[in-house]
């Protein structure tokens, strides 16, 4: 598991003790109240005509604090249980608000994420906002080896590896890498933002979607590893995983403590694999 922040630890902190203390506190100023208002030398000391009053006020508001509370919580937007696969952009823009940006992804060639980052990044030229820096890191499969999926549509369904339709798919991330490492470079050469990208390759087929904004949010979900691609009449079928049809699962830090251990744990999964991952001896730009 990542160490944790010292943040981190002092929210938890705040939300273990804060009722206490805001209890303790309410219920100190209406004894304190009540005293001051029929002891004598303590209202005098005080000096203060309105104690009763303020001592009733601090008992109501601690009678009424849970319910309070729990108003508060409710009328907080939760965070969306699921999401379409086209609605990264939103998640992108929204990650580019932190000073600090880092955007990974974790599935099959990361089409559709690619297309989410790479006009935002286009109008960092323009107007950068608060962001400094920019990490992306994308992790698809190694296209070079042999694979079940993608793969040709053989005879009763059986998956055949196919050389130049995994060459294609490798070409499609190269193209991406380039791009996005081309715009990573100028924006650094200009000094306003230091961005960075790289494409690796994982081993096995790609079966999970996973996206994952500045650490703290997680999108997942599972690729139709059987959708297929349609050429003309005289084509082959391909397996062929559709990214942009994925749903994926949200899961946020700022929920309860078991979305902050699926965070982590992605954040470790993801971590893990990277240091493992080949890089493409096609990837231009600096490792990140």
């Amino acid at each position: 598991m990542p160490e944790e922040r010292v943040g981190d630890r002092l929210k938890r902190f705040l939300a273990r003790y804060e009722p206490f203390a805001t209890r303790l506190l309410l219920l100190g100023i209406f004894v304190t109240g009540l005293i001051a208002q029929f002891v004598k030398p303590v209202g005098d000391a005080l000096q203060g005509k309105a104690f009763l009053g303020g001592a009733l006020l601090s008992l109501v508001a601690y009678v009424l604090y849970d319910t309070v509370k729990d108003l508060a919580a409710a009328l907080r937007s939760p965070t969306r249980m699921q999401v379409k696969s086209r609605e990264l952009g939103s998640f992108v823009t929204e990650a580019f608000e932190a000073r600090s940006a880092e955007i990974s992804f974790l599935g099959y060639t990361g089409e559709t994420l690619y297309n989410a980052l790479y006009h935002r990044l286009e109008g960092f030229f323009d107007d950068p906002g608060p962001t400094r820096k920019v990490s992306i890191r994308f992790l698809v499969p190694d296209f070079r080896q042999p694979m079940t999926v993608p793969s040709r549509v053989g005879e009763h369904g059986v998956p055949e590896d196919d050389e130049e339709f995994r060459k294609r798919l490798e070409s499609k991330c190269q193209e991406y890498d380039r791009s996005l490492s081309a715009i990573a470079q100028r924006l650094t050469m200009l000094g306003r933002v230091t961005a960075e990208c790289e494409y690796r390759f994982y081993q096995g087929i790609p079966r999970d979607k996973v996206c994952i904004f500045n650490r703290e949010l997680v999108l997942h979900g599972l690729y139709d590893v059987t959708a297929r691609t349609m050429g003309f009449s005289s084509e082959p079928e391909y397996y062929d995983p559709k990214g942009y049809q994925t749903d994926l699962n949200v899961w946020s830090r700022k929920d309860n403590e078991d979305s902050k251990v699926a965070v982590a744990t992605w954040n470790k999964h993801f971590d893990d694999l990277w240091s493992l991952a080949d890089i493409p001896p096609w990837h231009r730009g600096a490792p990140v």
